[in-house]
């Protein structure tokens, strides 16, 4: 068989861990893909997968090679796009990275958008608070906030968000308006998303960055229901920008010590450097870039 295809064939069941999911994706019957698996395994003299009942696990060995088809794969599509020319529509799969909240608010918009302008491609998604690693992964696209370290990846910056302390308009009404950070020790805090249950805040005091361990008294695992318990007026709870963005507009939420808010965190779109650039990832970036620049909530850098 082609290496190419046993290749395709093996990074389609390593990512969907099934034979049935792989056949599935690639539109192939299950026993040509379990001889395409085999067929590769003989070629390499390798165990490159576990197989159980249940579960399809990637062996050392195999993750390792699954690494390399990855990057092999990008980049015969790219060779094959560039061929093609630089107008060719774009096509293929595509798979994108971003913060679960921010992902459900800016970046599914933005997908939707795109699917529709251009019905040759599909796209998947992985929505996690972590940064992850694009390469070792196999993303194409991911969007970022905060500062970014060294590494080969290319950005391209698209906003500004800040972190700002907020509550609710019945919880100030009961224990009064906490007028510096410090006042923030007698107020009940809710942490979100991977906090300790004494969350480290800081705050900017006379051009020098400060900070605040407090503790929490609610500690949840997610932004949506962090911000739902300060909704309902349970104590102060610190967000980005965009977070706090639509229960500000309502009146739910209230912002407040905005006068020692750190200083805005960027946003960029980051994607693996690449010899001949892809039409999918460029059209993508593009249109992205495009919504998130337009975005308000996204380009508070000069807010107060």
């Amino acid at each position: 068989m082609d290496r190419l295809h046993l290749m395709t064939v093996f990074v389609a069941v390593a990512e969907e861990e099934s034979f049935v999911g792989g056949a599935r994706r690639l539109g192939m019957s299950p026993p040509a893909v379990t001889r395409a698996i085999a067929a590769l395994e003989d070629r390499l003299r390798l165990k490159l997968l576990d197989r159980s009942t249940r579960h399809v696990r990637v062996t050392e060995a195999g993750q390792r090679y699954l690494d390399d088809a990855r990057r092999i794969i990008a980049e015969v599509d790219e060779a094959d796009e560039a061929a093609a020319g630089i107008n060719a529509a774009p096509r293929g799969h595509l798979s994108v990275t971003a913060p679960v909240l921010f992902g459900r608010m800016y970046v599914m918009p933005g997908i939707v958008e795109y699917l529709q302008r251009y019905p040759d491609t599909e796209v998947s998604t992985v929505f996690v608070d972590r940064v992850t690693n694009l390469l070792e992964e196999g993303l194409d696209v991911g969007v970022r906030i905060g500062e970014l370290p060294d590494s080969s990846l290319r950005a391209i910056a698209v906003g500004h968000v800040r972190r700002v302390i907020c509550v609710a308009p019945a919880y100030l009404e009961r224990h009064g308006l906490p007028r510096t950070p410090e006042e923030l020790a007698r107020h009940t805090i809710i942490s979100a998303t991977g906090s300790s249950a004494a969350p480290e805040w800081r705050f900017l005091r006379d051009g020098t960055a400060q900070s605040l361990r407090l503790k929490s008294r609610l500690t949840v695992n997610s932004n949506d229901a962090a911000i739902e318990a300060a909704r309902l007026g349970l104590g102060v709870i610190r967000l980005l920008s965009y977070q706090a963005a639509p229960a500000l507009e309502k009146g739910d939420l209230q912002r407040v010590l905005a006068e020692y808010e750190m200083p805005p965190l960027p946003i960029h779109i980051v994607h693996r450097d690449s010899r001949h650039g892809s039409a999918r990832i460029r059209a993508f970036i593009d249109l992205m870039a495009a919504r998130l620049r337009a975005e308000p909530a996204l380009n508070c850098a000069s807010q107060a």
